[in-house]
Parts: structure tokens; C-alpha cells; sequence
């Protein structure tokens, strides 16, 4: 099992955690959400939890809950500028399906 980071996504949250001061690394998971039912969410780690199983790429280190491995394993996150948006993109191998608007994915 893994999650990776490219080299870009990993500067990005390593300058983020520097500005913010604090934080240990970055929460990967999945919520139940949008039209296709699944749907990402990200946010910065200040304590991990006993359960979670982490992962370290380009010294950043991600944090994800046990629920949500199974539908993200084998994920890259990258992060890119295109025109005037910048965002995470996210390369899940497991995903069969998307909606229309990329809010949400089916496994």
C-alpha cells in the first residue's frame, strides 16, 4: 500500500506547513459526498491518531485513516497551475468513474 507525492506537491505542503509554523504533515482521505459518491478531502496534520497509517514522500509525511486506504491506495497527489487556478491533482488508480464537474469519483 501507498500514497505518493510528487516533487512539486511536496514543495507546496512543505512551504504551506513553513508559513503556517506548525503542522507534521498532510491528511489524505475520502467523505461521502457530490454525485458520484466520493469525493477527497486534504488538511494539514498537527497530532496523528494511533490508527493512522502514514507514508512519507519527499520528506513529507501523509497521514490516512483506515477507512479511507482502500479507495486511495496506490494515489500520487500532484500539484499544478494551470492559467489563474492551482490546485491538487490526484492520479488514484482505483477510480471507475467521475462526475461531470471532477467534484466527486466512484471506485
Amino acid at each position: 500500500m501507498s500514497i505518493t507525492l510528487t516533487e512539486k506537491a511536496a514543495k507546496h505542503v512543505s512551504r504551506f506547513l513553513e508559513k503556517r509554523g506548525k503542522g507534521i504533515g498532510l491528511r489524505f482521505g475520502v467523505r461521502t459526498t457530490g454525485c458520484s459518491g466520493l469525493a477527497y478531502k486534504l488538511e494539514y496534520v498537527d497530532d496523528s491518531e494511533q490508527e493512522d497509517a502514514v507514508f512519507e514522500s519527499h520528506g513529507i509525511k501523509v497521514f490516512v485513516d483506515p477507512k479511507s486506504l482502500p479507495y486511495i491506495d496506490g494515489t500520487e497527489l500532484d500539484f499544478a497551475r494551470e492559467g489563474l487556478n492551482e490546485g491538487f491533482k490526484f492520479r488514484n488508480p482505483n477510480v471507475k468513474d467521475e462526475c461531470g464537474c471532477g467534484e466527486s469519483f466512484t471506485i
